[in-house]
């Protein structure tokens, strides 16, 4: 068995933010998204590799060179070009050769084991599914209903889901299923796993569910993104930082190297503040700020502010701010 990681999206829905970085390297809490998954894939003893796009090579690049994997680029530069999931599945078998494959989305986070998956694989096709809680919710994925383990229908992102228990980013396919995906793509079908599955259950392939609880995040929204952080960050990471002596920190927080804080500002609880950021006189909570950001006079609540922007006597609440923008009110 090969793992494949796919990280080869554009990730436009979180843009700006993610428009020259891989949405696989957001941090979230003291780590990034492709560390928490790595640390899983790694445990499993098989060859990993990383797939990606020509724009991102160079940024996941010495990913793979810390974590000793391999790359396989796929030949785009932009969203307009790109391959979509089973595009891109198909060009890792066309490098790699054919395999049984576990196959991980590269911007999910979750909370069970992939030991514990791959013991549940039995040369059937496996996914990875769990209960969102929430019919509304549930008409964004592929909706299963199952008898015990095994997958009676699927149904990607029905207008009425029958069930909120979903399909999310990870998967064990056998050797013979990674054969039809040549068959599957010439037929003009949907390129993405979720219509793959649909097309493999009307043909008759037999799926196995494995299910399970605790947390599941497709970073695929701001949303998303901060409650992931706010389950994942369960204690303070603080480097090297000035801090003054009227300043608060409320945990847990990330404070990375060379930040400021000064004067009154109140920092946390589930803040993330990137390297040589200044926070002065500030409220940050429930965020992500990006390096180099400076922050005067403000509050921010539930917001992501991209790298190098000054915000200057501001109230911003829910807010996705691009790189190197400049706001402020008054004087």
């Amino acid at each position: 068995m090969k793992v494949l990681i796919m990280a080869g999206g554009y990730a436009t829905r979180l843009w700006p933010i993610t428009k020259d970085n891989p949405k696989a390297l957001l941090p979230v809490g003291e780590k990034r998204i492709i560390d928490y998954i790595l640390e899983k894939v790694l445990e499993l003893d098989l060859p990993v590799y990383i797939s990606t796009n020509r724009f991102f090579e160079d940024k996941l690049r010495p990913v793979a060179d810390q974590y000793d994997v391999k790359l396989i680029v796929e030949d785009t530069l932009h969203e307009g070009e790109k391959l979509g999931t089973i595009g891109a599945m198909r060009n890792a078998v066309g490098e790699l050769g054919l395999d049984d494959y576990l196959v991980v989305a590269g911007d999910n986070l979750f909370s069970f084991s992939l030991k514990d998956f791959l013991s549940r694989f039995s040369g059937e096709t496996l996914i990875a599914v769990y209960d969102v809680g929430d019919k509304e919710l549930a008409r964004r994925y592929g909706v299963v209903t199952l008898e015990g383990d095994r997958v009676v229908t699927f149904r990607e992102k029905p207008v009425e889901p029958p069930s909120t228990l979903v399909s999310t980013g990870v998967y064990a396919f056998p050797r013979r299923v990674m054969e039809m995906l040549d068959g599957y793509l010439s037929k003009g079908n949907g390129d993405s796993p979720g219509y793959f599955i649909q097309w493999l259950l009307s043909g008759g392939e037999p799926i196995r569910a494995y299910r399970f609880s605790d947390y599941w995040y497709d970073i695929g929204s701001a949303d998303s993104y901060l409650e992931a952080l706010r389950t994942l960050l369960r204690e303070s990471h603080i480097e090297e930082i000035q801090i003054s002596p009227y300043a608060k920190i409320i945990p847990p927080v990330v404070i990375k190297r060379g930040a400021r804080i000064l004067g009154r500002s109140l920092i946390g609880p589930f803040a993330y503040i990137g390297e040589n950021c200044v926070i002065e006189n500030s409220d940050v909570s429930d965020s992500i700020i990006f390096r180099r950001t400076v922050i005067r006079n403000s509050t921010i609540w539930r917001s992501i502010i991209d790298e190098k922007c000054e915000i200057r006597n501001l109230e911003l609440r829910k807010s996705l701010v691009g790189g190197h923008a400049k706001i402020q009110r008054g004087e």
